[in-house]
């Protein structure tokens, strides 16, 4: 068990914002910012709707290596829309995997790092972001075949819509007890099938089907990290130390298929934890 001491002594990642856990993931001294806040590039569609935009459309885009290897670290901003996805931000995201792609065909293979603190696409700019949305998907199902990409979701508002599906397509994914992971999130299933479908005010519920363990039990993620950055670091290096893993999970067809046949009624996080925990094969 963690001691008091040794917890009070940890830099809480869940408390970072996008820039500060991108350069937690990075070697000490190597962080650059790439289309920072001092170019400007925001979001023209906003303003006209009554919103004040972000000069970096909540994306941190930064340059620098992991154990000594080129690296790049996309960090959404959670503060910022609920880190949602828009032209410019998802331009950032897609851009910057294609560029990591460019560079892996070129022989000079970078690490790819997604951290995700989102609700999905933004509705002020719906078709725009599903747009930059499908472009970041193909860049990373092209990228993760020359190099793993790594995945991230720590909290507090989690990885939800069209994000989960890009969360769901790395090739690694690495979650804190206190992120959440889902396509919908509760919020948006209770407006539309009711509160007797959830109650996205019971935590312990919501926690118990999206949260980091149950989903790293399930096998819909990776590894589990205590909110530590340090220790999200040490996952990430760790990560891509291992090297390319096997297919896919995203690739897996017959695989979840066959779970989803297994289906407990009702799927609850207990229920699925029982039925898939250790079934990974």
């Amino acid at each position: 068990m963690t001691s008091a001491a040794t917890l009070l002594n940890c830099r809480s990642f869940v408390e970072m914002n996008a820039r500060e856990r991108a350069r937690a993931l990075l070697d000490a001294g190597s962080f650059r910012e790439l289309l920072g806040p001092f170019e400007h590039v925001e979001s023209p569609w906003l303003a006209p709707q009554g919103i004040v935009p972000q000069s970096d459309d909540g994306v941190v885009v930064a340059r620098g290596a992991i154990d000594g290897v080129p690296a790049v670290v996309l960090a959404i901003e959670g503060a910022f829309q609920g880190g949602s996805t828009g032209e410019v931000s998802g331009a950032k995201i897609a851009g910057s995997l294609e560029r990591a792609l460019a560079d892996a065909e070129a022989g000079r293979p970078i690490r790819p790092v997604l951290v995700f603190e989102t609700g999905g696409v933004r509705l002020q700019e719906a078709n725009l972001g599903l747009a930059a949305m499908a472009e970041i998907h193909a860049a990373l199902v092209a990228l993760r075949r020359h190099v793993p990409v790594v995945g991230v979701i720590a909290g507090l508002v989690g990885c939800f819509g069209g994000m989960s599906i890009t969360a769901g397509l790395a090739s690694r994914l690495i979650m804190t007890r206190q992120g959440r992971l889902g396509l919908n999130g509760p919020e948006v299933i209770e407006q539309n099938a009711g509160i007797a479908e959830l109650d996205s005010r019971d935590q312990a519920l919501i926690w118990s089907l999206t949260g980091g363990e149950v989903r790293t039990v399930t096998g819909l993620a990776d590894t589990l990290v205590a909110d530590n950055a340090d220790a999200l670091a040490a996952a990430v290096r760790a990560a891509f130390a291992d090297g390319a893993p096997g297919p896919a999970s995203s690739a897996r067809i017959d695989f979840w298929r066959a779970r989803l046949a297994r289906l407990p009624e009702p799927a609850t996080g207990a229920a699925l934890a029982s039925l898939w925990s250790g079934d990974r094969t």
